[in-house]
């Protein structure tokens, strides 16, 4: 899965799990299944970045998955987007350790950043539900654009509370993929649609 990358993505986690509870990026139950909650979890969205495409992470928090993305896709550009200050700083010297040049943070909320850049894909894990996440991340999208959130179990209710929403910023070819099925213990479930006319 991440295959010429792997020693990078072990170097980021083994700092994740040395520091991570004590800077506030996850809880101390998380330790033991740091690699098949988080990283790999993460990890599982990376086939479907597009080539030479620029990413926008929501929310990044400790790194997932946009930092995750940046490391296994160096052929990719990610932004990662993060209000909070500390992890702002995490992120920042975990690019320069592991000299990543294809990943950037960027401080502040997601709606600040409306008409600052536009990316070609965006990705969120545990943000917020569809209906509130849709309007914060449609308006960083290009025509065109897609949405890529993990999700939990309770993603076709969300989908279903969203529909007003989801209509109203034209997000269409709605899919929830299931994927890591082999890799992982509990697979993982990514919300996947367009945002834009049909074209």
């Amino acid at each position: 899965m991440a295959g010429a990358q792997i020693d990078t993505l072990r170097a980021f986690a083994a700092d994740l799990a040395a520091r991570g509870e004590e800077l506030g990026l996850i809880g101390p139950l998380e330790l033991p299944r740091l690699w098949t909650r988080h990283i790999l979890n993460s990890a599982v969205l990376a086939p479907l970045l597009r080539t030479g495409g620029r990413v926008a992470d929501i929310g990044t928090g400790g790194g997932m998955p946009g930092l995750v993305l940046g490391i296994i896709r160096p052929d990719v550009e990610v932004f990662l987007v993060e209000p909070m200050e500390r992890r702002c700083a995490w992120l920042n010297e975990q690019i320069e350790r592991l000299e990543l040049t294809n990943t950037h943070v960027k401080r502040g909320r997601a709606e600040e950043f409306h008409g600052a850049f536009e990316a070609d894909q965006i990705t969120a894990r545990a943000v917020t539900a569809l209906k509130k996440l849709v309007p914060l991340t449609v308006p960083l999208l290009r025509e065109q654009g897609e949405l890529l959130f993990l999700k939990g179990a309770a993603i076709h209710d969300e989908i279903e509370a969203a529909q007003k929403v989801l209509r109203k910023h034209k997000v269409r070819d709605i899919e929830v993929l299931e994927l890591g099925a082999e890799q992982l213990a509990e697979s993982t479930r990514v919300f996947r649609a367009k945002v834009g006319t049909h074209g």
